[in-house]
């Protein structure tokens, strides 16, 4: 068993530019590395603006998108080398994601419940509509809901909040070690924000489960992160104690970030700290 829960080893994906006449080709994530330890649940934070190659690299790691180049390892298994269905449903299993707009995650002309249902038949092995409901209540359970509230409903039915506090459920059924949350709360009203970062807080410390929570949001990274890096044109420009590089950043890029961000100063000054 490995020792790294997950291990990214200089990895760069390249695209084509496209175009006519050939425009070149681009770096979108360029010569990335960390690692996760298989001991300690942390949030491992990925921070950067539009296209500083952060959502490339999240799929990367989801295995949705194949390095151009390096390695990632999840338990010491290349994901991208994962021959037998059963090895990949695992993995999905374990690796979890939670995307930016809970209303695109769910189709608005599906129940909500079957998509819960669907996920409890698919990667644990539920053979009733009784033990998939109970598996589903369970995780709705521990994100504030129950499968009573959320029962034959539309995701249209829902709010915001609601929708992405079910995709969070959808992602614990399976009892991953690793949720991948790309801008999980940035189509979530400002009042609630807090309610789901706070909630990532108690996966980690009560479930013992890793995120790896990506953002342009610094106010929200520096409340729950762990350790973070900070992305710039596909590459780390900083990284460390989220702490540490939020509070003194070193790199320009990271100093002009936090000097952009209004919100930062009034986390550093505790008013989400409650």
């Amino acid at each position: 068993m490995s020792d790294a829960l997950l291990t990214v080893e200089n990895v760069t994906k390249v695209y084509s530019r496209g175009g006519l006449f050939g425009g070149g080709t681009f770096r979108a994530v360029d010569d990335v590395s960390f690692t996760l330890r298989a001991d300690r649940a942390e949030i491992f934070t990925i921070v950067g603006e539009s296209g500083s190659g952060k959502t490339t690299l999240s799929r990367m790691i989801l295995n949705l998108v194949t390095p151009t180049e390096g390695a990632i390892l999840f338990r010491g298994s290349d994901i991208t080398h994962l021959q037998s269905r059963s090895a990949r449903m695992r993995f999905m299993a374990a690796v979890q994601p939670i995307f930016q707009n809970p209303f695109e995650a769910f189709n608005p002309l599906s129940r909500v419940d079957r998509y819960l249902l669907t996920t409890a038949r698919r990667f644990c092995g539920a053979t009733t509509r009784a033990e998939a409901e109970r598996m589903a209540d369970n995780a709705l359970r521990k994100v504030g809901l129950s499968f009573i509230e959320i029962s034959r409903r539309f995701p249209h039915e829902l709010s915001g909040g609601q929708l992405q506090r079910v995709a969070i459920a959808r992602a614990l059924i399976p009892g991953p070690s690793l949720i991948v949350a790309d801008e999980p709360v940035s189509m979530v009203d400002a009042s609630l924000r807090m309610a789901i970062v706070n909630l990532f807080r108690t996966l980690r410390d009560e479930l013992g489960v890793s995120i790896i929570y990506i953002t342009h949001d610094l106010a929200t990274a520096y409340y729950i992160s762990d350790r973070i890096i900070v992305m710039q044109k596909g590459k780390v420009v900083e990284s460390g104690d989220a702490r540490a590089v939020l509070e003194n950043p070193k790199h320009p890029y990271s100093i002009l970030l936090k000097s952009s961000v209004l919100s930062l100063d009034a986390v550093l000054e505790g008013e989400l700290s409650e």
